[in-house]
């Protein structure tokens, strides 16, 4: 069930993704309420006709009124420890002028290291990497609120994001190597578009609430994905090396990505959303790719 047309949503975080769905919003004259960080971002969003404050989840705010929006939470934890204060910041702000929903954007990363295993959102959290243990406070910390206020919340638990401009063009263009196909660990990954769209019926549709994992269900090794990009866009192909080669040759953080493989399932999501993804494939995905959109 699609809800009322007289509601706001509010996109806290209006980034590559946020951009996109306050556009497909307001396509529809659904009003959007953008909230960022930065002059400049503030000035970008402007320049698309999106509305747009500047909030700083770094510091204890004052009061937001999102009273009745539809709240999708896009924002990033901060860049160190296990806690996401920028949350806690956000949901102490919005305490007395409460959301009518709340969308969530997590990260497959909470699951941790699966060593190559289908998964499905059953699966245990168990994160690893510091960063994906903000994600999981931000998690309990939203189910916690959610609960207390009676707020319908959904968690997207999202995998890697590609599509126009977010695709790793200049790590290939560099020549920079990268792990060979025998050592490489699975990843997933979600087209922007396919994102943009369940983002919007995660807001909009009454009948979805809960926590879902947001991936195309094709999983592959990332070698195939940089080896992919290369030749849609025919270019040369990274050159491969071996993981213990890697050790030394490339940066802590492309490290903490290799130390984990997971296979994600989406039946959960394409049941509920009861719509076919536009790009299924990474093939079809970078198939509408091109080096000049990036």
């Amino acid at each position: 069930m699609i809800m009322n047309n007289d509601l706001t949503v509010g996109i806290i975080g209006c980034g590559y993704i946020g951009k996109r769905l306050a556009r497909q919003l307001l396509q529809q004259h659904i009003p959007v309420q953008a909230y960022v960080s930065s002059e400049s971002s503030q000035a970008e969003c402007h320049r698309q006709a999106i509305p747009c404050e500047i909030i700083n989840l770094d510091e204890t705010l004052t009061s937001i009124d999102v009273s009745g929006q539809h709240i999708i939470y896009l924002a990033p934890p901060p860049r160190s420890g296990h806690s996401d204060t920028r949350i806690t910041n956000f949901l102490r702000a919005i305490e007395h002028s409460l959301p009518e929903k709340f969308v969530l954007i997590s990260t497959t990363g909470v699951y941790g290291d699966c060593q190559g295993e289908w998964i499905d959102e059953a699966r245990p959290l168990n994160p690893t990497a510091e960063r994906a243990h903000r994600r999981v406070d931000a998690e309990q910390q939203v189910q916690q609120f959610c609960q207390q206020h009676g707020i319908p919340l959904v968690i997207l638990r999202v995998s890697g994001i590609y599509g126009p401009g977010k695709i790793p063009l200049a790590r290939i263009k560099s020549g920079s190597p990268i792990v060979n196909q025998e050592d490489s660990p699975f990843t997933n990954r979600i087209h922007a578009v396919d994102l943009v769209n369940i983002c919007e019926k995660a807001l909009l549709d009454a009948d979805i609430t809960g926590i879902y994992n947001v991936t195309d269900g094709h999983p592959g090794t990332m070698y195939e994905y940089f080896t992919g990009v290369a030749t849609t866009l025919n270019l040369p192909p990274p050159p491969a090396i071996s993981l213990k080669e890697a050790q030394h040759q490339l940066s802590e953080g492309m490290l903490s990505y290799m130390a984990e493989s997971r296979r994600i399932k989406n039946e959960k999501l394409l049941k509920d959303f009861a719509f076919d993804l536009k790009y299924p494939k990474l093939e079809d995905g970078l198939n509408m790719i091109t080096e000049e959109e990036n």
